[in-house]
């Protein structure tokens, strides 16, 4: 027998149209989860480095830490000592009524710490002008030396106007501004041009630079691109990161032949990304690739809130607890360092890798997982470097952080006019971060160069380099006298 028809089970067309649009609209949601995570804002939570706790300090190790605070604030911060007397209404015993007192030890010191807003100096050196009697004879007094000719700013004066722009980042307009309120009026054109002129005046250290840092066995290299006026397609400037110093390089374009000019006839180890344009470098030269884990942790990263990607980033984060360890112990780059990355590192690596193999074969290559897959598979070779030599990092985030000076330069100046003037601020720029990776003060440094370079002979030019300057000796005091003396 058959069953009656049911009214809710008849097979119209409307039905059909209903059951595609719900096949439908469920296709849209998926696709529209994925666009949330690829395109969500990122935040670093997700795949926090594990925290490895660092030793308590000895007392030894305070009291070295205090008194080197000390020493600076002793050269930095002016100090003014003051006596503030008891004023005589207070001078009254609450007990007897009296008003007798006396001193009780040295007194209570109170500090107080108030900010003196900069100032510029002007010196006026008058010439003295002398004239024979005979008149036929004038003589006037030599002009003092500067820096550069035809120009009445001195050299501490270009060298706060270099550091402002390359590492405050402070564009010229800005301290066009500044300036004015400070009671120094600037054109922003002169300022312009005394930049440049620097820029020009140190050009004979870039070749002695780069050659220092082409001795290193390991360089950290990177890019990013600039604009530049005088052509439509952007230009670059790539970061070349030695043991102390940073070489900037200004290019017109991301080709490979950059990174051989500098590092082409070197030999050792150069640490970068997966940009295909290291290529030639590697086949060229005696350098190896190596690999970052940075950029392999980035990769899972971004493909969101999956239980395959927090397995990535949770075995990253323990390869780094390694070189957390390494560094609590104070064995980076020794052997012992070495047989930490053989003992734990070497296997956390291999279950990457496991991983990795397992999305490659799950996963397309235009997903979120599949990318990171792809890109930790392919590069396995390069990224294993680190596991057999110690003097070798993980990342290259040294180069990374390097042009992050470049990128807020880009982002507050914006752009430069031509080639030139970018290769006279990459130039600037290598000076100036050296500087700061040495411990050197970049203005006092700039301002003592500028002033000695022109007396330096060209084949000691390394030793104005910031790793091996050496500021000038202070002028003796002539009111300071000596226990020798007679």
């Amino acid at each position: 027998m058959v069953p009656p028809p049911d009214d809710n089970d008849h097979g119209c067309a409307w039905r059909e149209y209903a059951e595609h649009l719900g096949t439908k609209v469920d296709a849209l949601q998926a696709e529209l989860e994925v666009l949330k995570r690829a395109f969500a804002r990122r935040t670093e939570k997700m795949g926090k480095m594990p925290k490895v706790p660092r030793p308590p300090r000895t007392p030894e190790e305070i009291a070295e830490r205090r008194t080197e605070q000390a020493l600076l604030r002793a050269e930095k911060v002016v100090t003014e000592e003051k006596t503030e007397p008891v004023p005589d209404r207070l001078k009254k015993c609450h007990l007897c009524g009296g008003t007798n007192f006396r001193s009780v030890g040295t007194g209570r010191p109170a500090e107080i710490y108030s900010y003196v807003p900069g100032y510029f100096r002007r010196v006026i050196r008058t010439r003295e002008v002398i004239a024979c009697r005979c008149g036929g004879c004038v003589i006037t007094a030599p002009a003092p030396e500067r820096w550069a000719e035809k120009t009445r700013y001195d050299a501490s004066f270009v060298a706060h106007l270099v550091v402002s722009k390359c590492l405050i980042v402070t564009p010229l307009y800005r301290l066009e501004q500044s300036f004015a309120r400070l009671g120094m009026p600037v054109a922003r054109s002169t300022m312009n041009d005394l930049f440049r002129r620097a820029g020009q005046k140190l050009e004979p250290l870039r070749a002695p630079l780069f050659d220092a840092i082409k001795n290193d066995f390991l360089v950290h290299v990177d890019e990013t691109s600039f604009t530049m006026t005088k052509q439509k397609s952007k230009a670059f400037i790539w970061a070349f990161v030695g043991r102390s110093l940073t070489g900037y390089m200004f290019a017109l374009s991301r080709g490979g032949d950059v990174p051989i000019s500098v590092l082409g006839d070197s030999s050792g180890a150069v640490l970068c990304d997966d940009y295909r344009g290291y290529d030639p470098l590697a086949k060229k030269g005696a350098r190896f690739r190596c690999g970052c884990l940075a950029h392999a942790r980035r990769k899972f990263f971004e493909a969101g809130d999956v239980a395959e990607a927090k397995d990535a980033l949770i075995i990253i984060g323990a390869m780094y607890a390694v070189e957390y360890e390494a560094e609590r112990r104070g064995v980076v780059g020794t052997p012992e360092h070495l047989a930490l990355r053989r003992d734990y590192t070497r296997a956390f690596f291999v279950r990457l890798l496991r991983l990795a193999r397992e999305l490659r074969r799950m996963h397309g290559p235009k997903t979120l997982l599949g990318r990171a897959a792809r890109y930790t598979w392919s590069n396995q070779r390069e990224l294993a470097r680190a596991l057999r030599d110690p003097r070798i990092p993980l990342d290259n985030n040294r180069a990374e952080n390097a042009l992050r000076v470049v990128a807020l330069g880009r982002k507050n100046f914006l752009f430069v006019h031509s080639e030139e003037a970018g290769k006279e601020l990459a130039l600037l720029y290598s000076l100036v971060v050296s500087c700061t990776r040495v411990g050197v003060n970049p203005v006092e440094y700039l301002a003592d160069v500028l002033d000695r370079i022109d007396k330096t002979a060209d084949a000691n030019y390394a030793e104005l380099l910031p790793d091996r300057w050496k500021p000038p000796p202070k002028p003796a005091d002539p009111n300071e006298t000596s226990l020798f003396d007679a």
